[in-house]
């Protein structure tokens, strides 16, 4: 409960600070008499938190994270399919992991937003563009977690099973792989945030008459010029990040380690 409160009071007093400075706390006699930055440059809370109501009210923000969840967890879904069994054969083949593995690490380099010109010239300005670059930001990361997690694992699991008569695929599949599980979570984890990361730089630059997502609203709050409108956005977007970790990986994360006494308690 401690972390817990920990974190919600230094939120709280970020919030308190930034009020503070955009003169949000002006009628208590608290911050400047004249706010640091035009409310066109820094908006103050109460403005983004209204924006943020009005528009969570109406239906609109909900409506735009349906679509965009939606294209994440497609696209998310498709790059951890491809993604862990190219893994699988990087670490099993030295042939796969000099070749794949090398194009795979070289590709997690590249900033997601380098697929979108490609992704629009491919596919359009479509959904298939949007997944296109979900997958490009989840595949590699995944591949190389799992890699990486599964060279990791004793080999005396592998000698042992095998002494048993367990076939290679055999123990790669039901003995290395869940061996590696708490590293290919790790994985999933940093492919989560790199999909997420993707999906918002697509949605910025392809315009989709499919549908509406987040990242839309970041990129005309910015053409705009509402800079509420682009804080509040950003703040959502944040949320889900924090949300998915702590919610959904971290928990599996620990289980996991625990599981195989990885942790380090």
């Amino acid at each position: 409960m401690k972390p817990v409160l920990n974190t919600t009071l230094f939120f709280l007093l970020l919030v308190a600070v930034w009020a503070a400075l955009t003169g949000d706390l002006l009628r208590w006699g608290i911050g400047p008499e004249e706010p640091l930055w035009s409310p066109y440059v820094l908006p103050p809370p109460s403005v983004v938190g209204q924006y943020l109501w009005d528009n969570t009210v109406n239906g609109k923000i909900p409506l735009s994270m349906l679509i965009t969840l939606r294209r994440l967890l497609i696209g998310y879904a498709i790059g951890l399919v491809l993604g862990v069994p190219l893994g699988m054969l990087a670490a099993r083949f030295r042939c796969v992991s000099d070749t794949l593995g090398v194009l795979a690490l070289g590709l997690q380099a590249l900033p997601s937003v380098c697929w979108v010109p490609l992704a629009c010239i491919w596919f359009g300005q479509t959904e298939a563009a949007l997944l296109f670059v979900v997958i490009m930001g989840t595949l590699w990361s995944v591949l190389l977690s799992t890699q990486n997690g599964m060279k990791s694992v004793p080999p005396i699991y592998a000698r042992a099973a095998r002494t048993m008569g367990s076939s290679p695929f055999h123990t790669l599949v039901c003995v290395t792989l869940p061996a590696s599980a708490p590293f290919v979570v790790s994985g999933m984890k940093q492919g989560w945030a790199f999909a997420w990361r993707s999906l918002m730089a697509a949605e910025i630059y392809v315009a989709v008459v499919s549908g509406f997502g987040i990242g839309q609203y970041l990129h005309y709050g910015r053409e705009l010029q509402r800079m509420y409108q682009v804080i509040g956005i950003m703040f959502i977007i944040i949320l889900v990040g924090l949300l998915a970790d702590k919610i959904l990986f971290s928990p599996a994360e620990r289980w996991l380690h625990h599981r195989w006494g990885t942790d380090k308690e």
